[in-house]
């Protein structure tokens, strides 16, 4: 089975939306708080099985992100000259 990966905005949305709606929406009314409290749960839940079952990338993915090794690099590069 595959899963697809939820980005940290879908997570992040899901725990203010269930904040909201036990805090907000729960007081207004009972019936649509426990709904959106429900579909926001679930949106965690998604996020956290996404999270754990999302394959991993390798390390040389994220070099281009690591600027700092790429700046030392360059340092002892230049040390040895």
């Amino acid at each position: 089975m595959k899963y697809a990966t939820l980005s940290s905005g879908f997570m992040l949305t899901s725990m203010l939306g269930f904040l909201i709606s036990v805090l907000y929406v729960y007081k207004m009314d009972e019936s649509w708080g426990v709904a959106f409290s429900l579909i926001f749960i679930l949106m965690f839940i998604a996020s956290i099985i996404s999270m754990t079952k999302a394959p991993v990338a390798d390390e040389t993915a994220y070099q281009h992100l690591a600027v700092h090794e790429k700046a030392m690099r360059n340092k002892v590069l230049l040390r040895k000259k």
